[in-house]
Order: C-alpha cells, then sequence, then structure tokens
C-alpha cells in the first residue's frame, strides 16, 4: 500500500477500511471455528475472552464474562456450561474465595484452537516478518489508538443507553 500522493484524511480513511476488513475477515474465520467446534455464537466470544484472561494470567469469574458481554449472569452461566459440556472450558475454585468459581481454558479448548488458528498464527508471523521492530511498533501505536476510539465509542454507547440490555439479553 503506497502512501504517496495521500493526504491525512485518504489515509485515515484507508486505514479504517483495512481495520473493518480485518473485523470482518476475523467474524468469518470465528464463524467457521464455531461451525467445526458446534458452538453458539455467543460461545465463541466467551472462549475469546476466556482465553485471553488465561493469557493474561487473570482468569475470569462468570460475573467478569458477563460484564465482558454485557449478558445476565444466567445467559452466561447457559454459555459456560456449553463450554464446560463440550471441553473448551473447566470452572475452577478461585483461590482467593473458594465461594467463587472461575473459568479456565480446558486442555481440550487449547487443542482445537491450536489446530485451528495455529496456521493463522503462522501466516501473521509470515505476514510481518519483512517489517523493522520499528514499523511494527508504529503499528502497534495505530491499533492501539483505533481500539481506544472503539472502547470509547463503545462506552458512550452504553452510557446513552437508559437501562443495560444485560438484564434482558440472553445466550
Amino acid at each position: 500500500m503506497e502512501s504517496e500522493g495521500r493526504d491525512h484524511a485518504q489515509l485515515v480513511r484507508a486505514l479504517v477500511e483495512q481495520v473493518q476488513s480485518i473485523g470482518l475477515a476475523s467474524e468469518r474465520i470465528g464463524h467457521s471455528f464455531s461451525a467445526r467446534q458446534q458452538l453458539h455464537p455467543t460461545d465463541l466470544r466467551a472462549l475469546i475472552h476466556i482465553f485471553q484472561a488465561d493469557q493474561r494470567g487473570q482468569p475470569l469469574s462468570p460475573l467478569g464474562l458477563a460484564r465482558l458481554l454485557d449478558l445476565s449472569p444466567a445467559a452466561v452461566t447457559y454459555a459456560a456450561d456449553r463450554l464446560v459440556a463440550s471441553g473448551h472450558v473447566r470452572r475452577e475454585p478461585d483461590p482467593c474465595d473458594r465461594r467463587k468459581t472461575l473459568l479456565r481454558f480446558a486442555p481440550h479448548g487449547r487443542e482445537v484452537a491450536g489446530k485451528f488458528f495455529g496456521p493463522l498464527g503462522q501466516a501473521h508471523a509470515g505476514a510481518l516478518a519483512s517489517f523493522s521492530p520499528a514499523e511494527l511498533e508504529i503499528a502497534l501505536r495505530v491499533l492501539a489508538a483505533v481500539l481506544d476510539a472503539l472502547a470509547r465509542f463503545d462506552e458512550s454507547l452504553s452510557a446513552d443507553q437508559p437501562e443495560s440490555i444485560s438484564s434482558t439479553e440472553t445466550a
């Protein structure tokens, strides 16, 4: 993608279009994984949040997952039940409060996700191999700014709602 001859507004528009295309491609890939694993779309979103939380070393409680998904705790319980039954997730006691549970990515979930998404990770690595660390740092700054804008926009949408939809949403 050549930037010669394009002004700031044109470059911003081109970046926005690329981000939108990434979102759509990611959604298609997610649907493919869901179909192969016979997962409900809500279950896939939950699985991604559970995986990311595990990767950060901060496993999610069902209530934390409900907040991230903007769903009722009951709807998240159904989704978690389906993910546990399919072997993608396991429940374990919270070491800080044994009355509570945490949702963790299960070995079966890691295995099937690794088989499916491993080649995608390799494709990403190959696509980015020719970029210098300085270029990758700039790309990270751009993506972080876009994600921040998305988060702020999402928060403004939530603030505009008189009542959270999580009290009526089901999985």
